[in-house]
């Protein structure tokens, strides 16, 4: 696929991104992350540092035999030595041996940088610029710079730090990367330092933001706004310290809010799964309040909020989420007002807009609930069954009394027994069974006793279970919160409890995890 030069994408999640405290990624999750960043239609993949890591030098090997539909691949490296040939310097021909068709050089802009970390003089690092991006020109490599500490070295020299721009483009680079290397900028610094460097080089600008200040897609959309095309970002904003400008914001934000289209619509709309899928490979739980790709980026909570949705969901969201691959989400809390509970009702299949007064009876029973600590924000397949007893359906069956026992053994051995008693078909069923623990022995002993009557819960699996503690709810002592996530092989759900006593919530999740499971046809 052929695609405009005119504005560059450039990811180097694989690089700065594996930066981050926490992430290690290995040869395969490297491809993996490749492959995902070039199916959502970036121009650049930066893979890593060869002849310096030896991972990223395994990488490049690999990477030849990957086909990329969208992307070009780019090794990462530094100028020559101080006082070394560039055709000697091993760094320098580890680049070319990568065979990266780009390949972008990290130079040094800020002459206290240039004196105090390299220990050199600011005409030998321009000439160290100079003649690596020259070299590497002639063996038919297309050649960014990235300026580290720009903006830095701009405020302490701005001539020194333009004449490294210069001389970086007089020797044949196709773009000079301003850094903010500290991630110290705002928005309107960047803008000013921008122009004013503009004035002074022909060299086209690119722009690369740390997040420490919070302004890293700020910034870099700012850059844009100053005349910088091409853009520098990592999936997620990882990176090191606070990390980097977010991929997915800053697409999103160039294409839906600038009008630049830097990415193809049906990219962006993969937006969602790719960042999801990226976080799932650096083992990073995702953002739930990502920009445009977050779980809650288009999750509505007031009742308010809900109304004008009812009417109009432009009227509360910024864009339509499908062209991110996201969707909005109605939350129903405490904060809830009969129009959240009807789209919520909707969302989940269930029409209540003829039943106003099983509406007014589900509000009700919500903020009651909410006052004793319950919360149904992350808890949909509760909340649905509520509404369906609000609508008149019986459970599938009834407990008549649960127990359980922890048993320390004579060989240090722990073991947890659960007695449960349910009548379900007109039947008493009286059943045990033996678990790891008191949850997981309870779910045991409940499936024992009931599975000969409905054989599909023989597919449910618990797969989550998360336990908050909270305090003080309307002045009595600590109220336990269990959610429990459930899966059929196929789809999964959330269900909640609460109570005083850890295992009767733990229990009241439980209970609802089944039931649902029956309700929606598991098996």
């Amino acid at each position: 696929m052929t695609k405009s030069d005119a504005f560059h994408v450039y990811d180097t999640t694989l690089r700065d991104g594996a930066q981050r405290e926490g992430i290690s990624y290995s040869v395969n999750d490297k491809l993996a992350v490749a492959r995902l960043l070039d199916e959502y239609g970036v121009d650049f993949i930066e893979g890593g540092w060869p002849g310096a890591m030896p991972k990223d030098t395994e990488f490049f090997e690999k990477a030849r035999a990957t086909p990329f539909q969208n992307a070009q691949l780019v090794a990462f490296g530094a100028t020559r030595k101080a006082g070394v040939k560039v055709e000697q310097d091993a760094q320098v021909q580890a680049l070319i041996d990568s065979e990266a068709p780009v390949i972008t050089l990290v130079a040094k802009s800020d002459l206290r940088h240039v004196r105090q970390a390299l220990k050199t003089t600011g005409a030998e690092n321009l000439d160290m610029v100079s003649e690596t991006v020259s070299y590497l020109v002639s063996q038919g490599r297309r050649v960014f710079v990235d300026l580290e500490h720009f903006f830095d070295g701009h405020k302490t020299d701005p001539d020194y730090a333009v004449s490294v721009v210069n001389a970086a483009y007089e020797a044949g680079a196709s773009v000079a990367v301003l850094c903010d290397t500290n991630g110290g900028m705002l928005p309107t610094g960047i803008e000013r330092i921008i122009g004013e460097v503009g004035l002074r080089s022909g060299a086209r600008l690119g722009i690369h933001c740390q997040d420490d200040t919070a302004c890293a897609v700020a910034n870099t959309l700012a850059a844009v706004e100053a005349g910088v095309t091409h853009v520098q970002c990592t999936a997620n904003g990882y990176g090191e310290r606070t990390g980097n400008a977010d991929l997915f914001a800053v697409v999103a934000n160039l294409q839906l809010k600038m009008g630049i289209n830097c990415i193809a619509a049906e990219s962006l709309s993969e937006t969602y799964r790719v960042s999801h899928a990226i976080a799932e490979i650096a083992n990073i739980t995702p953002d739930t309040h990502q920009a445009y790709a977050g779980v809650s980026s288009f999750a509505h909570k007031a009742g308010l909020h809900a109304s004008a949705l009812k009417i109009n969901a432009n009227l509360y969201n910024h864009i339509d989420p499908v062209s991110v691959g996201n969707i909005q989400r109605v939350l129903v809390t405490e904060m809830a007002g009969r129009a959240s509970v009807e789209l919520k009702g909707k969302e989940l299949g269930l029409d209540l807009g003829r039943t106003p007064e099983v509406v007014s009876a589900v509000v009700n029973r919500v903020k009651d609930l909410e006052a004793q600590g319950w919360s149904f924000e992350a808890a949909d397949a509760s909340f649905e069954l509520l509404v369906r007893e609000q609508q008149g359906a019986e459970r599938k069956f009834a407990v008549e009394s649960w127990r359980t026992i922890v048993e320390q053994r004579e060989d240090g051995k722990v073991v947890s027994e659960a007695t449960v008693k349910v009548n379900a078909n007109g039947e008493r069923l009286v059943s045990t069974g033996e678990g790891n623990g008191p949850v997981n022995a309870l779910d045991n002993a409940l499936r024992n006793a009931i599975s000969q009557l409905f054989p599909e819960l023989g597919r449910l699996e618990l797969t989550d279970y998360k336990v908050r503690i909270l305090e003080g709810i309307k002045g009595t002592g600590a109220i336990t919160r269990v959610l429990l996530e459930t899966t059929d092989g196929e789809r999964e759900w959330t269900t909640i409890g609460v109570h005083e006593n850890v295992i009767a919530a733990s229990w009241q999740a439980l209970d609802d995890a089944v039931h649902y499971g029956l309700v929606r046809g598991s098996g």
